[in-house]
């Protein structure tokens, strides 16, 4: 093998090698927005939580309110 093919190897070694690099740096930065999303998508989870937890509070408030004067009119009823 001469020394002209060795080095037309390791040229096209070179070129596959760099377009990995550019892949990999890639795929970190999709990764990285990713892991945004996900983080972001969390934070909107967890508000919708206490949206729903504090709404079930209410209602259960609203419901014991609503059966207490219920009961104090059936008190007054004859």
């Amino acid at each position: 093998m001469d020394i002209e093919a060795v080095f037309s190897q390791f040229g096209e070694i070179e070129k596959k090698v760099e377009k990995l690099i550019q892949v990999c740096g890639s795929q970190q930065a999709a990764n990285l927005e990713l892991h945004h999303k996900i983080r972001q998508l969390e934070e909107e989870l967890r508000i919708a939580n206490e949206t729903v937890k504090r709404h079930a509070e209410e209602k259960t408030l609203i419901r014991t309110r609503v059966d207490t004067l219920l009961a104090r009119l059936e008190e007054m009823t004859p």
